[in-house]
């Protein structure tokens, strides 16, 4: 039997998804390449490669979700094969901005205190 990976969404200490709360917010079309792409991700966990998953270092990972427009979804692993989706954006530059960078390593940091 396959082992799937569990979703998590990480929630800020006053009870916010704020990832879920930017899924919402995209069209109807690339809400639904994003839930393909996260299926993927439940699916394949940490062997999910290009061009749907990359690492960007210090345990941090990016979903590409490609298309007219460019989603990137933050992430990261935790014990029991548990992913937690950090923080969302639209890419509009070739550079990630470093103020997503730093929220995204800021909520992981915040996991691990747990």
């Amino acid at each position: 039997m396959e082992i799937t990976w569990i979703i998590e969404t990480f929630e800020t200490a006053s009870g916010e998804k704020m990832v879920d709360e930017f899924i919402k917010k995209q069209q109807t079309q690339t809400q639904a390449k994003i839930a393909h792409n996260v299926r993927l991700l439940k699916q394949y966990g940490n062997t999910l490669g290009l061009p749907h998953s990359k690492a960007l270092g210090a345990g941090l990972y990016e979903l590409r979700i490609r298309g007219k427009e460019e989603i990137r979804i933050f992430y990261c692993f935790v014990p029991r094969r548990t992913i937690y989706l950090l923080h969302g954006f639209k890419k509009q530059t070739q550079q990630i901005p470093s103020k997503h960078l730093k929220l995204a390593l800021q909520r992981m940091k915040s996991l691990t205190m747990i």
